[in-house]
């Protein structure tokens, strides 16, 4: 847990902080303590000055009264009497740390025969020599301590001395590493991503020790003061793409960021459109493998999905068991999940379609065995689909929140009493029945749960067109859609790439997946300087607003 402490510490002065401006930054220059003192400034809460007491109270008006603040005072020697007091957050702190390697040593009598009454001696005694935590930093502004006393660092101030001594002891109780729960893997590594940002990553570093790896914490959020780190790895990820999305996290302004599906919407190209424009996992490897082909991952604390940009629509029908896989067993279940999104999407459009104004295409047996069916029914092809569709997604959203106990056994239970009774009351067609079924197992298939959701969405549409104008209906309507997937961009690449537009050598690791000796180390398309497909509407598109929009 300690071993991503650094990377807050270091990298604190490339977070975004929402800072009131103190008395000594009127003049557009900062001023130490001791100038506002001498100039009869009151120290303000931006500057702690040598006063312990004053220390003590500005902490006190940021903070306020709250019981799970511990506030532990010192006497540190007695000749010369030397005072001093730690903060710390109850439950964000790991208790031994801050027991054995700053209160034990402060209260060592072995200490108190070596400290100096001289400022400066007083403060290096301290730093180097007595404070025995992982890392020790020194501040003197108080929004910037406060934000790590509420991180889970430990804060030290010395009577006499005019800085806080940040001590990194964050701990607390967090969730043990895991195997995912939305992408499983027969055959690859079982741990995933946690609500930790540190712990998450080390689990980066642990599978790419590259130097290259580079990451920068940025804190979002006027309220929340959340955490996120910006990953990527330098000389390989596109600089465009990397400043794009440095300066898209710069311009978010709202209260509370909580999750990664708050950065996503705030950052993401085109808002309007059920295609998800980033990828989202709980898979370190999956991490580690999309930093080395040049994308980027934006890691939010709090939270145990990671994004990924950029990326294109083929990108979500690839699963981490592919490359734990034969290449010929991963291509085939590629073109297997292809086949199911189309059914997914289209399975009930064509069968409404074929039903209601193109019966000439279906072979006779079949059209009697349904004419026989839907004797009796009271309603049409599409209100039938309908009633099912909505059923189905009531069941499917209710196995969801339940208790996972019951929550699946209720879903299969409902789903077969609800679609029997309803052909034996003469409601739906059996036909229809094993129609809807079968589109939402296939549904399933795609690793992708947001873009299984959109084909789910869009469902509905290509059923309302299939009933109004048949197959020519579905036909513009897939048009359509083709159109918008064209039009798409994730930070400048276009969302049909490798296929749209055609790229030969891209191919092998798009519809099917080559074996690795027989692919060459490339990275994916992204747009650069030489690379036509950098557009001005795609990398330069303006972030989206505290509402969504763009602006």
């Amino acid at each position: 847990m300690a071993q991503g402490i650094g990377d807050f510490m270091r990298l604190k002065n490339s977070k975004k902080t929402q800072q009131i401006p103190s008395p000594s930054e009127q003049n557009g220059k900062k001023k130490p303590a001791q100038l506002l003192l001498k100039e009869g400034l009151e120290p303000g809460s931006n500057y702690f000055n040598k006063s312990l007491n004053q220390n003590k109270r500005i902490i006190k008006d940021i903070i306020g009264d709250t019981s799970d603040l511990i506030e532990h005072e010192l006497v540190l020697s007695n000749d010369p009497l030397i005072k001093g007091v730690v903060y710390f957050i109850n439950g964000l702190v790991d208790k031994k740390q801050v027991s054995q390697f700053i209160l034990k040593t402060l209260l060592d009598d072995k200490l108190k025969e070596q400290l100096v009454s001289s400022e400066s001696s007083l403060l290096q005694e301290i730093e180097k020599q007595v404070l025995t935590v992982n890392e020790v930093t020194l501040e003197t502004e108080s929004d910037k301590t406060i934000h790590a006393l509420l991180s889970g660092n430990s804060i030290l101030f010395i009577d006499g001395i005019d800085q806080a001594f940040i001590c990194a002891t964050i701990g607390g109780e967090w969730r043990s590493i895991e195997e995912p729960t939305a992408e499983i893997a027969v055959r690859g590594p079982k741990d995933g991503f946690v609500e930790s940002l540190s712990t998450n990553i080390s689990l980066i570093r642990r599978r790419n020790k590259s130097p290259k790896m580079k990451f920068e914490i940025f804190q979002l959020g006027k309220i929340s003061q959340t955490n996120v780190a910006l990953t990527y790895m330098k000389g390989i990820a596109n600089a465009k793409v990397v400043q794009e999305v440095r300066d898209r996290l710069n311009k978010i302004d709202v209260d509370e960021i909580l999750s990664s599906a708050s950065v996503e919407e705030l950052i993401q190209d085109n808002t309007f459109t059920p295609f998800p424009t980033m990828l989202s996992t709980e898979r370190p490897d999956v991490a580690a493998n999309s930093l080395a082909e040049g994308r980027i991952t934006v890691i939010v604390d709090g939270t145990p999905f990671v994004l990924i940009a950029p990326v294109t629509f083929s990108q979500f029908f690839k699963s981490a068991e592919d490359y734990y896989q034969r290449p010929e067993i991963s291509s085939l279940i590629r073109v297997l999940r292809y086949t199911a999104f189309t059914l997914a999407l289209l399975g009930p459009s064509l069968f409404i379609a074929l039903l209601t104004f193109h019966q000439d295409l279906i072979p006779t047996t079949l059209v009697v065995s349904l004419a026989a069916q839907r004797e009796g029914i009271p309603f049409p092809a599409f209100i039938e689909a309908f009633i099912m569709e909505v059923t189905f997604e009531i069941l499917r959203e209710a196995g969801v929140r339940m208790p996972r106990a019951i929550g699946q056994a209720v879903s299969i239970v409902g789903a077969l009493v609800i679609g029997q009774s309803a052909v034996e009351a003469g409601i739906v067609s059996a036909a229809m029945v094993i129609v809807v079924a079968g589109t939402a197992i296939a549904s399933f298939t795609t690793p992708a749960y947001n873009l299984a959701v959109a084909a789910r969405i869009l469902r509905f549409g290509m059923m309302i067109l299939a009933a109004t104008m048949g197959l020519y209906g579905v036909t513009l309507g897939l048009i359509v859609l083709i159109a918008h997937l064209a039009s798409l961009r994730s930070f400048g690449t276009p969302y049909l790439a490798p296929f749209a537009p055609f790229i030969p050598e891209d191919q092998q690791d798009g519809l099917f997946r080559f074996p690795i000796w027989s692919r060459k180390k490339k990275k994916p398309i992204l747009p650069n300087e030489n690379n036509p497909l950098d557009t001005e509407k795609g990398l330069n598109a303006p972030p989206p607003s505290e509402t969504g929009d763009a602006k």
